[in-house]
Parts: C-alpha cells; sequence; structure tokens
C-alpha cells in the first residue's frame, strides 16, 4: 500500500532536550501522572474535519492546502482513500482516538437513501482500519449546518421535514457510532439558533430541541448504544444567538427539560473565548454539575473575534485546563480532541504531524505542572483556609442548613461588627502559578 507521508516515521518520546521537529519533548505516553497513564489521561483524539477535509480556505480566500492524495471531488472512491490516509496518519502521530461529522468520513448523495449508502460503505472501511491499528472512535457526529435545507436550523427549524430530516440523520450517525465503537456522541447545533427574534418562536424551538433530544435518546436505548451524549456549547457563529451559548445555558436546558444524566458536555476553547468566558470557567462551571464530559482543545487569536481553531500552544493556559481535568480525575469516556486546524500559510502534509506533535506536548506539559501544583497542596490549602468560616459555628449551620434568616439577624445583633476581611492574595496566587511554569 502506498505510503502518504513517506517522510515522517513513527513519532517517539525523546524528552525535552530532544531537537527533532517530528518527536515528542513531553508526551510520553507511559508516563504516570496521579495514577493514570499520559495515554490514559488525556485521551487524544484527531478531528476528521479539519485534519483531512481542511482546505485551508477562510472567508476572503480559496484552499491553500496540498493535499496530493485528494482529487478534489466528493466521491466514495476519493473518501476510502482518504481513510487510508487518515489512519497512515494517525497511527504514525501514535493518536488513539479519532472523531468525525458524518459528511466529513462519506459524502452526501443526490437523496437520503444515497448518502446512508455511501456512509455505510466507508463505515465498513473504517471498521477494518480501527481493526488493523488499535484506533478507535471518540466520539461520531452529524453535520447539521452545512447544508441549505438547515438554513433555519435542524431540530429548532421553523419546517417540520427538516426536523424530520435531520432525525433520520442522527438516528444513521448513532447507528454508526455503536458500530463503529464509538464512546461518545456529540451535538453540535451549529444553525439552532435565531438572527432575529421578530420571526422567531422561541419557546417552540426550544421545545423542538428538548423532544429531538429524548427521541434519540430512545433511539440510542433501542440498539444498545450506551456511549454518552454530549452537548457542544457555541454562543454565536454561524447564527447570531445559539441555544447551545455556554455551559451554563446548556445545563439550564438540560435540566429543565429532564435531561439530566442522559447529556453531558463537550467543551471548546475557543467557543468558550467567543462566550466571554475562560476555558477554565466553562470546565468548572461544567465539572461541578458533574456533566463535564469531554473537551475540544484548541485556541482561539484574541484579536479576532471568530472561530480561529488554532492549535493549542499555551503552557498557562494548558495548566488551568488541567487544573480541572485532575481535580475531576480525567474525562472517564470522553477525551481530549484537536477540533483546531494548520493555518493556511502552513500547508505541506508535515505541517499536520508539527501541529498535533505540539499540540500533544503542551498538554503533556500542562498536565505535568498542574499536577505538581495539587502535590505541593499550597493552591488548595490557601483556598480551604479562605472559606475556613464555614467550617464551623454559624458558617457550618448555614451551609447545613439549621440557621434561619432570624438565627442569622440575632447571631449579627450580638456580634457586631464584622472583623476586616483577608486578602484574597490575588497577585500573590498568580505569581504562584507562574512559579511552576
Amino acid at each position: 500500500m502506498a505510503e502518504y507521508f513517506p517522510e515522517v516515521q513513527s513519532i517517539q518520546y525523546e524528552g525535552p532536550q530532544s531537537k527533532n521537529a517530528l518527536a515528542f519533548k513531553h508526551y510520553n505516553p507511559d508516563e504516570v501522572i496521579e495514577g493514570q497513564t499520559m495515554r490514559d489521561l488525556l485521551r487524544f483524539s484527531v478531528c476528521y474535519w479539519h485534519t483531512f477535509r481542511g482546505t485551508g480556505v477562510d472567508p476572503f480566500g480559496a484552499g491553500t492546502l496540498v493535499r496530493p492524495w485528494d482529487d478534489g471531488s466528493n466521491s466514495v472512491e476519493n473518501a476510502l482513500k482518504r481513510v487510508d490516509v487518515a489512519f497512515e496518519f494517525m497511527s504514525k502521530l501514535g493518536a488513539p482516538f479519532y472523531c468525525w461529522h458524518d459528511r466529513d468520513v462519506a459524502p452526501e448523495g443526490a437523496t437520503l437513501r444515497e448518502s446512508h449508502a455511501n456512509f455505510d460503505t466507508i463505515a465498513a472501511k473504517l471498521k477494518e482500519k480501527q481493526g488493523e491499528t488499535g484506533i478507535k472512535l471518540l466520539w461520531g457526529t452529524a453535520n447539521l449546518f452545512s447544508h441549505p435545507r438547515f438554513m433555519h436550523g435542524a431540530a429548532t427549524s421553523c419546517n417540520a421535514d427538516v426536523f424530520a430530516y435531520a432525525a433520520a440523520q442522527v438516528k444513521k450517525a448513532i447507528e454508526v457510532t455503536y458500530e463503529l465503537g464509538g464512546e461518545n456522541y456529540v451535538f453540535w447545533g451549529g444553525r439552532e439558533g435565531y438572527h432575529n427574534l421578530y420571526n422567531t418562536d422561541m419557546q417552540r424551538e426550544l421545545d423542538h430541541l428538548a423532544r429531538f433530544m429524548h427521541l434519540a435518546h430512545d433511539h440510542a436505548k433501542s440498539i444498545g448504544f450506551t456511549g454518552q451524549f454530549l452537548f457542544e456549547p457555541k454562543p454565536k457563529e454561524p447564527t447570531k444567538h445559539q441555544y447551545d451559548f455556554d455551559a451554563a445555558t446548556c445545563l439550564n436546558f438540560i435540566g429543565r427539560n429532564g435531561l439530566d444524566g442522559i447529556v453531558k458536555l463537550n467543551i471548546e476553547t475557543n467557543h468558550a473565548t467567543l462566550a466571554g468566558h475562560t476555558m477554565m470557567h466553562e470546565l468548572e462551571i461544567a465539572r461541578i454539575h458533574n456533566a463535564l464530559g469531554s473537551i475540544d482543545a484548541n485556541t482561539g487569536d484574541l484579536l479576532l473575534g471568530w472561530d480561529t481553531d488554532q492549535f493549542p500552544t499555551d503552557i498557562y493556559l494548558a495548566t488551568q485546563i488541567m487544573l480541572v481535568l485532575l481535580k475531576q480525575g480525567g474525562l472517564g469516556s470522553g477525551g481530549t480532541n484537536f477540533d483546531a486546524k494548520v493555518r493556511r500559510e502552513s500547508f505541506d502534509p508535515v505541517d499536520l504531524f508539527h501541529a498535533h506533535i505540539g499540540g500533544m506536548d503542551c498538554f503533556a506539559r500542562g498536565a505535568k505542572i498542574a499536577a505538581a501544583i495539587r502535590a505541593d497542596g499550597v493552591l488548595d490549602d490557601f483556598v480551604k483556609n479562605r472559606y475556613r468560616s464555614y467550617d464551623s459555628g454559624i458558617g457550618a449551620k448555614i451551609e447545613d442548613g439549621t440557621a434561619s434568616f432570624a438565627d442569622l439577624e440575632a447571631y449579627m445583633l450580638e456580634k457586631g461588627e464584622i472583623s476586616p476581611n483577608e486578602s484574597g492574595r490575588q497577585e500573590w496566587v498568580e505569581n504562584l502559578i507562574n512559579q511552576y511554569l
């Protein structure tokens, strides 16, 4: 079989002193952090869409990426060749997982029946290559945003036929995810939102979205798929306001519509930025609600107000992320998916390796730093001490629910004025983190 990356051998861990651009400096899959190997803690995943379907196109220019194996067609034959390319790349990189949208891996046909048939053909080869390489499917999802039929949304469309079409597409995508042993299934509502409230029945659209989710869950149960359902929050782009705006909005929707325990969250760094949050904020919101399922590892450009999906290179950011993930004990069946694309100026195939190696090293280094911070315990001790007034006395009564407003008033009338609060040591805490970098 032809090699599509003949200049690249298997990417190995060579340590921090290595000058080899095609080697890991920090990601050692067998190194143990807090009882888990890096391989099991980070569960790295390659995304099919940007990595194997990206062309380098942007809103102002045509594609630039050189992909010698791709004839530019949307044929089944080209899609089958792309599977060989993908698994050669992932095998040489040493990534244990991958993710796809249905229309990334298989071309859409002239009819739904033809699209299903195309999907089955490609899925058979994906399953064969998974068996050969041991690479697993982290999650699948359906593209319910690219085709013009979804201009008004999918599950939230004003057209019931579009709802039905989306249901048929998701039904098939769940079935293929199950057939390929996928551990999760993701819902990204790219067009589940609105541009103008004057022409929108928001209540009806949200009710339809909830109905869609319950129908999807019912079907998953009926075929024996027990993988985790995941929402991926994003505030805008392409719609002005999307119903999955941020983690808190998604959690409100989940709780309001009886989806607790059914749906968790797949948090993306660039989406957190677009929502006006930090990634650490979004992760912590999800974690404290027992809803942190998986992450998309990328970053945005703070000087550009759109979804640039760049590879992560910020060690400080990776450390923040890993502080939350280690606090949770890892991601369970989720993973760290590189929903990221090379810049359109980085057009050679080998640049795909450079990008992924850098991202994997970034997260590995962040994991080691976060583990060191946690092992020393200085940060945890400071936070615990800051809230010590709730560990006994009136604070303990507040937390255990035995203090009423009347009790609190009586307490303060007797106590008088409050003693000066202690400093939050904001700068000291930030300096503390920097000491480990």
